[in-house]
């Protein structure tokens, strides 16, 4: 398998047809789930070459689908990779691994193997980061342009939920990210104390 043409093929279709209300879902989010599923896979002791070929895949592919769909992009994300893959030289038992995973990162997520669980991790892995504020504000600005989210308010409302609701899956990413996670859930609940 050429995973390498295979990334290079969907990362440079992201960059040119992604619509540019995607301010959280760009391929500057894709590119960020990579960097964070290579650096997790290192921690969690993940080190043949297969596996590292097919969690970088599955995170090159795992918001394809945006190119077609808002709601149920990861399915739309599957049908492309069932139908690209094969191209590169990857086996059907690798490409439902591939779509296994970006299945896993739908919410709530469901990760049935240990790289799902790192790819669930890398997906979200802001939520416990210091960039934390201007990445949730840019899901916040994609959302409105959707009118799926009413204002700041509701957003805020929606975030607590979301982060009391989230676990990370693997040892590394509890590590370096719970802590933080912790406080961005605490600051928020005293915005939502304030506004009350």
């Amino acid at each position: 398998m050429d995973y390498q043409a295979a990334e290079a093929y969907i990362l440079e279709l992201l960059r040119a047809n992604l619509p540019d209300t995607l301010y959280y879902h760009g391929i500057h989010h894709t590119l960020d789930v990579v960097q964070a599923a290579e650096q997790l896979a290192a921690a969690e002791g993940v080190s043949d070459d297969e596996s590292l070929a097919l969690l970088r895949t599955a995170a090159c592919f795992h918001d394809a689908g945006f190119l077609g769909a808002y709601q149920g992009h990861e399915e739309m994300g599957c049908e492309i990779v069932r139908e690209v893959l094969p191209d590169y030289g990857f086996q059907s038992d690798q490409i439902e691994r591939i779509c296994s995973m970006i299945m896993a990162t739908k919410i709530p997520q469901s990760p049935d193997s240990h790289l799902a669980q790192i790819l669930c991790d890398a997906d979200l892995d802001y939520l416990g980061r210091d960039d934390f504020e201007p990445i949730a504000d840019s899901l916040f600005r994609e959302l409105k342009a959707r009118n799926l989210i009413a204002d700041l308010p509701a957003w805020n409302r929606v975030q607590v939920k979301f982060l009391e609701n989230h676990h990370y899956w693997t040892a590394s990413a509890i590590a370096w990210r719970q802590s933080e996670k912790q406080r961005h859930l605490d600051d928020l609940r005293g915005i939502l104390e304030s506004d009350n």
